[in-house]
This record gives structure tokens, C-alpha cells and sequence, in this order.
């Protein structure tokens, strides 16, 4: 009996001892299977903000696009229109029997000048819709290149059918200083980058100020210092990039294009500020005109 009762004591204790090696290795396994959740979760959260940001870009571009087809139905509706109105000329001009030779000879002149108005519109449509697509692909690669700059700092746009890069100073200058400061590299070496990919566009740098008149023994006034920042900017691309100086302009534009209101505090930061304009070279942009523009 007494061996009997020692032998079930051994067998309890093994038993025992068994469980609680199975335990722990069920809970080891349970503890990797919490942490490789965690991760998959991380994981798909990063996705979904990817998914955001690229669902954003694709809504900003079928409203560019959307407007674009805009236009083109509008400038095909004038072609339409001038297709019309020179069937109705020539439709006049079989009934109308009575008129001289000179006067049929100056009909058919207006006819084929209106072909050549329609044909005009149609090619100059094709020339801003072309110049439009290159904006939009301008901007989209900036702020790919951009995309690690905090938002508030750095604006990237189109206005008026030309890209606009605007950088806050505290990016670009110390207060009242026109040196470029070794923080700016960040944003200018990507800018150059794509400038440089593009060469079919000149670049324009405008210094801006806020209203608050300054003087020092460099700097004369608001006007001298944002001159100064852009020409600043221009000597940087040149030297540092290899842009080429042929392409780029810097202008000084003061306080007297201002952003927002110099009121406050936070108006007078926003309207501090450097714009780099990259836009189509106008000599070659006039050029097309005059190669376009019909005979009269």
C-alpha cells in the first residue's frame, strides 16, 4: 500500500511537470503570435495611409484633367461654330448670282481666312493643352521630390498656366540676411534636379518681403533685400547645380506682393518668402504664335 501511494505521488509530480513545460511553450507561441499581429497591423496601416496619399494625387489630377476637357470641348465648339458660319458663306454664295467676279473673289479670301483662324485655334489649343500636361508632370514630380519638406514651408502650384514654387524663409535666409543658408540645400539640390530635367523652361526667382522697413549697413530697404535674396538664390543654382544662368532671372518684388494680410504676426512669416516660377521659354512661346498666327 505505502509503495502504492509513493508511486502515485511520482506520477502526479511528472504529470505536473509535463503540464507546465506545455504551458509555457503554449504561451511563448501565443506571446510570437501577439507580436507578429502587432507587426501585420503596423504593416497595414502604413498601407492604408499609402493608399490615402495616392487616392489624393489621383483625385487632384481628374480635376486638372476634368478641366482640361473643358477647354477642348470649348475650342471644338468655335471650330464648329467657324465650320458653320463658312457652309452658310458658301451656301450664299451659290444663290447670290448676282455678284461680280471681284466680290466672289473677295468671299472666297474671307472663307479661306476663317479656315485658317479655325485651323489657328485648333493648333493653338493643341499648344496650351501640350504646355498644360507639362505643368502638370512638372508639379507632380516636385513634390515627389519634395515630399519629405514640411507642407507649411513649401507650396508647390500652378497659376496662371505656370508652375510656382513657394519657399518660406526661415528655409532659405537668417532675419535681414541674403546668404543662403546650408539648411536650404535640401529643397534647392532637388529643385535644380528637375529644372535641369527640363530644359525646355526658363526660371524666374522673386525675393519677397513683409512690410516691416529695415536698414543696415548692407541692406538699404525691403526692396534691396529681396533683390538681393533672389540674385542670392540665382548665384547658388549656377555655382552649386550647373543650372544654367542663361535660363534663370532674379527679381526683387518687396513687400508689394503680398500673400495675405501684414496685420499679424503669422500673415507677415507667410508673406516672407522666395518664389522660384519655372515657366515656358517666351521667345520660343512667342515664336510659335507668330509660325500659328494666320495670314491676313
Amino acid at each position: 500500500m505505502k509503495k502504492n501511494f509513493f508511486l502515485i505521488i511520482i506520477i502526479i509530480s511528472f504529470v505536473s511537470c509535463v503540464s507546465k513545460k506545455k504551458m509555457m511553450e503554449v504561451e511563448g507561441r501565443a506571446k510570437a503570435m501577439e507580436l507578429k499581429l502587432e507587426k501585420n497591423q503596423a504593416d497595414c496601416d502604413d498601407l492604408r495611409k499609402q493608399l490615402n496619399d495616392a487616392n489624393n494625387q489621383s483625385k487632384i489630377k481628374e480635376v486638372e484633367i476634368e478641366a482640361e476637357r473643358t477647354k477642348t470641348k470649348n475650342f471644338e465648339k468655335q471650330i464648329d461654330n467657324l465650320k458653320n458660319t463658312n457652309q452658310n458663306l458658301l451656301d450664299r454664295l451659290t444663290d447670290l448670282s448676282v455678284l461680280n467676279k471681284a466680290g466672289a473673289e473677295n468671299v472666297k479670301k474671307s472663307l479661306e481666312t476663317m479656315t485658317e483662324q479655325g485651323k489657328y485655334i485648333k493648333d493653338l489649343n493643341a499648344s496650351v493643352q501640350r504646355k498644360d500636361s507639362l505643368n502638370l508632370a512638372l508639379v507632380m514630380n516636385i513634390k515627389r521630390s519634395l515630399d519629405n519638406v514640411n507642407d507649411k514651408d513649401i507650396n508647390v502650384e500652378v497659376k496662371k498656366g505656370v508652375v510656382y514654387i513657394s519657399i518660406s524663409d526661415k528655409l532659405m535666409f537668417k532675419s535681414g540676411s541674403d546668404n543662403v543658408l546650408p539648411n536650404a540645400e535640401n529643397v534647392l539640390s532637388k529643385i535644380a534636379k528637375v529644372v535641369n530635367d527640363h530644359k525646355d523652361f526658363d526660371i524666374l526667382i522673386e525675393g519677397h518681403t513683409d512690410n516691416v522697413p529695415m536698414k543696415t549697413a548692407c541692406i538699404d530697404d525691403n526692396w534691396d533685400l529681396s533683390t538681393k535674396r533672389a540674385t542670392s538664390i540665382v548665384r547658388y543654382l549656377q555655382k552649386k547645380y550647373k543650372v544654367d544662368p542663361k535660363r534663370m532671372t532674379a527679381g526683387g518684388r518687396g513687400e508689394y506682393v503680398p500673400k495675405t494680410s501684414n496685420a499679424t504676426a503669422e500673415g507677415r512669416t507667410t508673406n516672407r518668402r522666395t518664389e522660384i516660377v519655372i515657366l515656358p521659354k517666351l521667345d520660343e512661346f512667342f515664336q510659335l504664335l507668330e509660325k500659328q498666327q494666320p495670314k491676313k
